[in-house]
């Protein structure tokens, strides 16, 4: 079982920056991709960014040039810069983590409980 707890959320006025943190503890024995996604009022969940045990990293259109993911793989932990954020940032942000038991083992993802970031003048 792997557990992930977010922080970092909050109420940023518009341009504004926030830095979500998510750390992964439990029995853990390897952790593919890690990310962030968020789920706003009325929409479905949605794809910020991920990136994986390597480094490599994808994002949403709607962020790039203004969010950066990073994580640091001997912590299992991920991290999500938030720069210059826009009212329509607004929503829950969710970490994941695909984990694996074994190196035989399929991939499941678990999810953080949310953290909420609210872009408001």
């Amino acid at each position: 079982q792997v557990q992930l707890v977010e922080s970092g959320g909050g109420l940023v006025q518009p341009g504004g920056s926030l830095r979500l943190s998510c750390a992964a503890s439990g029995s853990i024995f390897s952790i593919n991709a890690m990310g962030w996604y968020r789920r706003a009022p009325g929409k479905q969940r949605e794809l910020v960014a991920a990136i994986t045990s390597g480094g490599s990293t994808n994002y949403a259109d709607s962020v790039k040039g203004r969010f950066t993911i990073s994580r640091d793989n001997a912590q299992n932990t991920v991290a999500l810069q938030m720069n210059s954020l826009k009212p329509e940032d607004t929503a829950v942000y969710y970490c994941n983590a695909d984990h694996k038991t074994s190196n035989s083992s399929p991939t499941y993802r678990y999810w953080g409980q949310g953290t909420q970031v609210t872009v408001s003048s």
